[in-house]
């Protein structure tokens, strides 16, 4: 299947909040918690209510907000919601509803076996990832109804890309199950109709809730990669250092979200010491960065730049991200 062209860069006049859904993703420690956690506060002050969604491992969001957040949302501030989940945790929870939904559908000989083989599942690579995908395809569905922005502080870059090819990929392997399972239903009713009633049945269909259940999930799937790939509701964003490997690998991860269609609203620079700071190191440290911000202006020419700088401080709590939003561009800050 030919890889889907990559959507037209957003308008360098046109805000990140004027989307509904808002990734905020870069290398682990460049800050993209505390920009994420900015903007869910300026959606907040402009009376949208807003979903702060942390799928980080590190679960800093809460740290960033002087919160004590868990896996459900919590009002932290008036008109934010923030919520953590932890990959594990909501892996464990999946598999437990996956195997509520087999003991009410399977033939009580066969649980056993078919949850044995669930848990061998839930040990294997890629088992968290699917779970936390089937946990945020959820939450985007809420957009629009119970909030009206979503803002996703996202794992690492290389994780959060493998999780955002993920309807795409698990869309056609749920479209082999259900294939299969269509034609085990067809050899099943051969089977009635040439048996009749040594078959154990009237002959008449029963719906098949496996079958449903497969192809609510495609559906929902196929929903979530239309959101994603809809560069009027969503974007996502990259929050970078002026330094080596950042540029690196955001320039990689651009490249593999235009292969998936998936539009990039724009890069934060972050942390560039400011023209007040003085003394011989950091006048040193600021001759290296400007070789670093040339490269990231000539990189990322395509996307909107914006330049956060390194504060004195840690950044955390409402005060402190005031001082992120205030160095926001106006454009960014309007309604």
């Amino acid at each position: 299947m030919p890889a889907p062209p990559a959507p037209p860069a957003p308008s360098a006049g046109a805000p990140l909040l004027s989307r509904q859904i808002l990734f905020f993703g870069g290398k682990g420690g460049v800050g993209k918690t505390t920009v994420a956690a900015s903007y869910a506060l300026l959606a907040a002050g402009q009376g949208r209510r807003t979903l702060l969604f942390s799928t980080d491992p590190a679960r800093s969001t809460g740290d960033v907000l002087q919160a004590s957040l868990g896996p459900e949302p919590r009002m932290v501030f008036a008109d934010l919601w923030a919520m953590e989940i932890d990959p594990a945790t909501e892996a464990d929870r999946y598999i437990a509803e996956v195997k509520a939904r087999i003991a009410d559908t399977t033939a009580p000989r066969l649980v056993h076996e078919v949850e044995r083989q669930i848990d061998i599942a839930r040990v294997s690579p890629g088992a968290e990832e699917a779970a936390l995908f089937d946990r945020f395809t959820r939450i985007m569905e809420e957009v629009g109804d119970r909030y009206d922005r979503i803002l996703f502080d996202t794992a690492p870059t290389g994780h959060t890309v493998r999780l955002l090819s993920l309807p795409e990929l698990l869309t056609a392997w749920i479209s082999g199950l259900i294939s299969r399972r269509e034609k085990v239903n067809v050899l099943g009713r051969m089977w009635r109709s040439v048996a009749g009633a040594a078959a154990g049945t009237t002959g008449r269909d029963r719906e098949d809730p496996v079958l449903t259940a497969l192809e609510e999930r495609r559906e929902r799937f196929q929903r979530a990669r239309a959101t994603i790939t809809d560069h009027e509701r969503t974007a996502f964003v990259f929050v970078i250092v002026p330094e080596r490997l950042p540029i690196l690998e955001t320039k990689r991860a651009i490249a593999a979200l235009d292969k998936y269609g998936i539009p990039v609203g724009g890069v934060f620079v972050n942390r560039i010491i400011p023209e007040s700071a003085d003394g011989t190191f950091l006048e040193r440290r600021r001759e290296r960065e400007a070789a670093y911000l040339a490269e990231i202006q000539q990189t990322f020419a395509r996307q909107p730049l914006h330049r956060l700088p390194l504060f004195e401080s840690d950044v955390l709590g409402i005060e402190g991200l005031q001082r992120i939003i205030a160095e926001l561009p106006e454009s960014e800050r309007g309604r």
